[in-house]
């Protein structure tokens, strides 16, 4: 018996190094930054087996095989849509701005998405203003309304929206509502999903989570676009979920969540309406082209450009840390950024810093609370190089500061869903908007600056001495870096 027992020990081991030797060829293998290569290799030695089987959940950006499938034979279909807008007057190449113009080259070299002018846009900072709003379109919606969002949580003004699209599809409306299935699950445990259903809204859960999946595909990948669209006249998007922050996560001591929308109308609202109809593609396999865009426009009034930018499985990989990196390149005086996760690439952090070395002034605006605590110490992991480099750090003490912006030279913005981390930049399906419009981003500016009243400057010297627990666990919490 003793046999058997040293037989089963020795092959348990040879069997865990074998897995091992195989994951660890596979990390190596497998084109990235060398940084997450060495971050998983390192969480697969240290921490035995529990390492293996987070390399092997979380490691790969496996969206599964029938929507891999789809997404790779939708790429060119869309793509073909999307390049008709360079006949589009609305595409005015020769009137882009500095900033604008190279990442107009680059979208529509890697996607066909051009730069399109013609639009309006209104900044919305107030979680009561942006959900009345989207009500009052709601209401006066005539023929269709699409939504996506990764979370949807009811209570509130949430509740009202709901109403209102109830009471639009039974008016006649055609209603498509795509809500990830991990961030929305209070939703589709409450009685307005059955609700929704019974009335006529087409409601979809996206990466529909469940035991018997785990194998399939990765369950961290999420779908983490917010966009409205109405009668493909009306858009929304930027970092608001669908909730009413008074009745949202209140027990996680991080206060109100704080958020921005954009309501827009023109040409770039049937560009959001295609990247609405490529998520319920994926999902569904339902295609859905929304109409090119009207793009009569007088250029002599109305030519401040919006590229719209997408990214996400099935899409050209890296596209929005390629679009911020170019932004951040052309910068001449300031950057100001305003990211609740900051946990970001080599490639990223490195342009952050050679662009503070060069002259230009950056503010990085983060949450002084957050509500995932891994990611507060790996984004702490990184506040000393960043000094060194003459970055300066607020720590915003308001609310847990949901807001995603970039502001280059107080003239051009970054705007969307993206966070400044692994999961937005390289796994999940994400949109964020180049804004060449000086108004709308003087706004913006405005805003960031109340963001900088309401936070607590981080002092190098004061940050040295620091607790040495503290940086114990800022560089524990670094190593998980590809799971943040």
């Amino acid at each position: 018996m003793d046999k058997l027992y040293h037989f089963l020990t020795l092959a348990g081991i040879a069997l865990y190094w074998i897995l091992v030797a195989g994951v660890t060829i596979r990390v190596v293998l497998k084109r990235r930054a060398v940084s997450v290569s060495l971050a998983w290799l390192m969480i697969i030695y240290i921490i035995p087996i529990f390492g293996v089987i987070c390399y092997l959940l979380f490691g790969e950006l496996n969206l599964g095989r029938k929507r891999a499938e789809r997404a790779h034979k939708m790429f060119s279909p869309f793509e073909q849509w999307f390049r008709q807008l360079n006949d589009c007057q609305a595409h005015t190449v020769g009137h882009l701005g500095d900033h604008i113009y190279r990442i107009d080259e680059l979208c529509n070299n890697r996607m066909g998405i051009p730069s399109l002018s013609g639009n309006t846009l209104s900044l919305q900072n107030s979680p009561e203003e942006i959900l009345q709003s989207i009500i009052e379109d709601i209401e006066n919606a005539q023929e269709s309304i699409s939504m996506v969002f990764y979370i949807w949580h009811p209570g509130g003004l949430a509740d009202s929206v709901s109403s209102a699209l109830i009471r639009a599809a039974k008016r006649g409306v055609e209603v498509k509502l795509l809500l990830d299935s991990a961030g929305s699950p209070r939703f589709f445990r409450s009685d307005w999903y059955t609700m929704m259903k019974n009335s006529g809204v087409k409601v979809v859960q996206a990466l529909e989570v469940s035991a018997w999946r785990i194998p399939l595909r990765r369950m961290d990948l999420r779908q983490h676009r917010k966009i409205v669209v109405i009668d493909n006249e009306v858009a929304y998007t930027g970092s608001m979920n669908l909730v009413d922050p008074r009745f949202f996560k209140q027990n996680s001591g991080v206060g109100h969540w704080i958020d921005i929308m954009i309501r827009i109308t023109g040409p770039t609202v049937n560009v959001l309406s295609a990247i609405h109809s490529w998520d319920w593609e994926v999902e569904t396999g339902e295609r859905h082209f929304p109409p090119l865009p009207e793009c009569k426009i007088d250029l002599a009034t109305n030519h401040h450009p919006i590229q719209v930018v997408p990214s996400g499985p099935g899409m050209p990989d890296n596209l929005i840390q390629q679009v911020l990196i170019l932004a951040m390149h052309q910068a001449n005086h300031n950057i100001t950024i305003t990211t609740p996760y900051f946990v970001p690439s080599q490639e990223l952090l490195d342009t952050i810093k050679m662009t503070a070395q060069r002259g230009v002034t950056i503010d990085l605006i983060i949450p002084q609370k957050n509500d995932s605590i891994m990611v507060k110490w790996a984004s702490r992991a990184f506040y000393s190089e960043l000094m060194q480099a003459g970055v300066s750090i607020h720590e915003f003490h308001g609310g847990l500061l949901h807001t995603k912006s970039v502001v280059i030279d107080e003239s051009f913005c970054l705007v969307g869903t993206v966070n400044m981390d692994m999961r937005s930049l390289w796994l999940n399906f994400e949109v964020t908007l180049a804004v060449d419009d000086q108004a709308f981003t003087k706004e913006l500016v405005w805003l960031q600056k109340e963001y900088i009243a309401n936070s607590y400057d981080v002092e190098p010297e004061i940050w040295k001495k620091r607790h040495i627990g503290a940086r114990f666990l800022e560089r524990v919490f670094y190593l998980f870096n590809p799971l943040l």
